[in-house]
């Protein structure tokens, strides 16, 4: 908990994550106010800050359903930045556009490069939760900032499965999830194993589990993103075939695109849970004591 109260810095929350951006706020010992939006019949965006912000300013948003969203951010950074703001930091829990960092077919824009050197020419520094990174391994490599701190969630959601199950075995669905799966079952001492997935299409996914003893066990599929869900969908579809007790999901980022909650309790999939990193009706864990410990490095006084 920070405890001491930065009267040199202000947080400025939208509408969208309001409550998470004053939890923040307050676990940071930040002031708090509200960027006001108004969107006009045509789709464009009015956007008003408090009038006189101190030096430090925080832009708190994150950035799911990214287009509209991304506008407004440089809108707002750049009036921030007009009305004596000095150095401007961004909290985006989630981070858009990082997923397609590389051109996969000849004229496709590398989205993860073009929008990391275009949030650079508004903010100074950045914070995100478990940014998907493959290619590239450090978010200062996509987001060229300083300081750029890409967060894990893991440590939160070790201590959130020590209060729920006692010994279940940690399941990763593909192999980019490994990290996450690897770390918490470190942390818990319990045990894990990754799938290998082979997508055939952008719908359809191929599981192919580990040989290993899922019969009446409690199992946690772990991932840092579930978007279109089908990739837990088919692997909670595998392991159904041995009667665990139970299977459950943990997910940094909660997009869940279309009915894909529906489909994964389908599946057989009783508990979904996620961080608050993207407002939706599974958040069970709060981010904003590892988030406060990050904005204090980056906003507190500098020796000179």
């Amino acid at each position: 908990m920070i405890s001491r109260f930065n009267t040199g810095c202000l947080l400025i929350g939208f509408p969208e994550y309001r409550e998470q951006a004053q939890r923040l706020a307050s676990a940071a010992g930040i002031a708090y106010a509200d960027a006001l939006i108004h969107h006009f019949p045509d789709g464009e965006s009015r956007i008003r800050l408090p009038g006189s912000p101190p030096e430090q300013v925080v832009l708190c948003r994150t950035l799911d359903h990214p287009n509209s969203k991304l506008l407004e951010l440089i809108l707002a950074a750049a009036t921030a930045r007009e009305l004596g703001a000095k150095r401007i930091t961004l909290v985006a829990p989630y981070l858009c556009y990082m997923r397609q960092d590389t051109a996969f077919q000849p004229g496709e824009a590398v989205s993860q490069r073009i929008v990391g050197t275009l949030l650079s020419q508004w903010i100074d520094a950045l914070i995100t939760v478990d940014a998907h990174l493959h290619r590239v391994h450090r978010l200062k490599d996509a987001v060229p900032v300083n300081p750029a701190i890409n967060l894990a969630a893991t440590a939160v959601m070790s201590d959130f499965l020590g209060k729920q199950m006692d010994n279940p075995i940690l399941v990763g669905p593909d192999q980019e999830s490994r990290q996450w799966v690897a770390a918490i079952a470190r942390d818990r001492k319990l045990d894990y194993c990754v799938a290998r997935k082979e997508r055939l299409g952008d719908q359809q996914v191929r599981v192919s589990l580990p040989d290993t003893d899922y019969h009446d066990r409690h199992i946690v599929l772990v991932d840092d993103v579930a978007s279109t869900g089908h990739t837990l969908e088919e692997t909670a579809r595998q392991l159904t075939r041995f009667q665990p007790a139970s299977i459950s999901v943990l997910v940094t980022h909660a997009l869940f695109v279309g009915n894909a909650q529906e489909r994964l309790h389908r599946a057989g999939i009783s508990h979904i849970w996620s961080t608050d990193a993207i407002p939706h009706s599974s958040n069970t864990l709060h981010l904003e004591q590892l988030l406060a410990e990050a904005l204090h490095r980056c906003t507190s006084p500098r020796k000179k």
